[in-house]
């Protein structure tokens, strides 16, 4: 799996043929109409590996509930980090911080849990499936009741979408809106019908791995394997 240049990646949205564009346009939406449905007063959202931002940005920008959205966007790579503070900057939206940092540790998010909208878009794509489902059971800890996750995930075969759906089932979250197979990528989002659970200090969510374009990520490792990939996070 060669080494993916992600500040590069983001062009695919510049253009609007392609899937990576059609995918950004369809998961604004789904931002839009969770702060559409939020409840009144102040609001928390948080993105997980943000990249330049575009998603959460792009939807706050213009939204008449945009002022009511204090949000931190966690990126590991320098360029799209800095790429996503001008972006809040030209959209005139101040409360929206960017952190750059390692977006699989809880302490990332540490006092803006649990938030009323949680972004895993560009996430899942690129993690066994047993992170995955790991990841889904921290989205307890993320989201406030009532929150709205929106995520994504390639279609590779076979196709994941609908595991990751019934994870999220199993974690009290209730079935929003989910992509058309034909689409050809994947997103979906999910309202939290639970009580939040404490957010653990100091956890490592999932190990980042990257994925091939046409085979997708890595899917299964080893127990021993996964348990050094870990701790390497942890340590890391």
């Amino acid at each position: 799996m060669t080494e993916q240049d992600w500040y590069a990646w983001h062009a695919d949205y510049d253009v609007p043929a392609t899937a990576l564009a059609r995918r950004l346009a369809a998961v604004q939406e789904q931002v839009r109409a969770a702060l559409d449905a939020a409840r009144p007063g102040p609001l928390r959202a948080i993105s997980l590996c943000a990249g330049q931002g575009r998603d959460l940005i792009g939807a706050l920008a213009g939204h008449p509930r945009q002022h009511d959205v204090r949000a931190r966007l966690v990126e590991l790579d320098p360029r799209n980090a800095d790429a996503a503070r001008q972006a809040a900057r030209a959209a005139g939206l101040p409360q929206v911080e960017v952190v750059t940092g390692d977006a699989a540790l809880t302490d990332a998010y540490a006092g803006m849990t649990p938030a009323d909208l949680v972004l895993a878009c560009g996430v899942f794509g690129n993690l066994t499936d047993a992170d995955i489902e790991r990841t889904v059971g921290y989205c307890t800890q993320l989201t406030a009741r009532g929150g709205t996750v929106v995520w994504t995930r390639g279609r590779w075969a076979p196709d994941l979408l609908p595991q990751i759906c019934d994870w999220f089932a199993g974690r009290d979250f209730d079935e929003l809106w989910v992509s058309d197979p034909a689409e050809g990528w994947g997103a979906a989002a999910h309202r939290f019908a639970g009580t939040p659970d404490p957010l653990e200090e100091g956890a490592c969510m999932f190990a980042f791995r990257g994925h091939h374009p046409r085979t997708g990520p890595v899917r299964h490792l080893s127990l021993s394997m996964e348990r050094i990939v870990v701790s390497a996070a942890r340590s890391g």
